[in-house]
């Protein structure tokens, strides 16, 4: 089958010197505790630590990274002597991706008690459509990972399944608190002519095309799908969030279809 093109819309431009330079200050804040990690045992998730974060994560984001009670956690049990084989570090993630997912709980519920009903309609079809895109993502993931081998691909895969939830934890976290806040700003549907949106937009096109040629073509039905649901997911949200919000999330899909891509194959 020939190359198929994104469902969603595309424009020119580039979005990567912008995500270059966050993956810059992701790697500064990472490497000492990559560095901490790895003398005290837990080298294989070490590994992961040392890499920029994954998704296309802003400032606040990184920040997060190194205060937030979780990743505390996280670190502290990769760390351990007991849990320094794959399958620890693996486990680790988990436990960590289930605590995200208590957070994620605990804002959505912030959002869904208050501000006007449409507001909390549209968080309410929000999530469904982000469960509906993690649903469809992990057949994904199973399909690109199959053609992988070796333990860092264990552990590639594990981050991949973390992440989504912690990013998701965030943003909610963030609305509820703008919620509460008098100047709440407006929702921004779409891209709104914001330059950085349409070249973000751009490179999802891009890299989701990439994908699609280099996948199996027994598996490329379970990309369509999963980003199907992933664009219905966009759509239920951007319009509830601000711009830079919006920008996270379309950029956190570029940075995970870049991955993939870069990763299918290589056995």
């Amino acid at each position: 089958m020939g190359e198929r093109k994104h469902f969603g819309g595309a424009t020119t431009g580039r979005l990567l010197d912008a995500a270059r330079r966050f993956a810059r200050d992701a790697r500064r804040r990472a490497r000492p505790v990559a560095v901490a990690v790895a003398a005290t045992g837990g080298i294989a998730l070490a590994a992961v630590l040392a890499l920029p974060l994954p998704g296309w994560v802003s400032a606040a984001h990184a920040e997060v990274a190194a205060a937030d009670p979780i990743d505390a956690a996280m670190r502290a049990c990769s760390a351990r002597a007991d849990m320094s084989s794959t399958s620890g570090q693996v486990q680790c993630m988990d436990t960590a991706r289930a605590a995200w997912k208590g957070a994620t709980d605990i804002a959505y519920r912030q959002l869904t008690t208050k501000g006007p009903d449409a507001r909390r309609k549209g968080w309410e079809d929000s999530q469904k459509r982000w469960s509906a895109w993690r649903d469809a993502e992990r057949p994904l993931l199973q399909a690109v990972f199959a053609t992988t081998h070796g333990t860092a691909y264990v552990l590639s895969q594990a981050d991949m399944e973390l992440q989504p939830v912690r990013d998701r934890a965030l943003m909610l976290r963030a609305e509820a608190a703008r919620t509460d806040s008098v100047n709440t700003p407006p929702g921004s549907p779409g891209c709104g002519g914001d330059a950085q949106c349409e070249h973000a937009e751009f490179d999802l096109n891009r890299y989701y095309r990439r994908l699609y040629v280099r996948m199996p073509a027994r598996s490329r039905a379970v990309l369509v799908r999963a980003e199907r649901a992933w664009l219905a997911y966009r759509d239920a949200t951007t319009p509830l969030v601000n711009a830079r919000s919006r920008l996270d999330l379309i950029g956190a899909r570029v940075a995970t279809l870049k991955r993939l891509s870069e990763t299918v194959g290589n056995d």
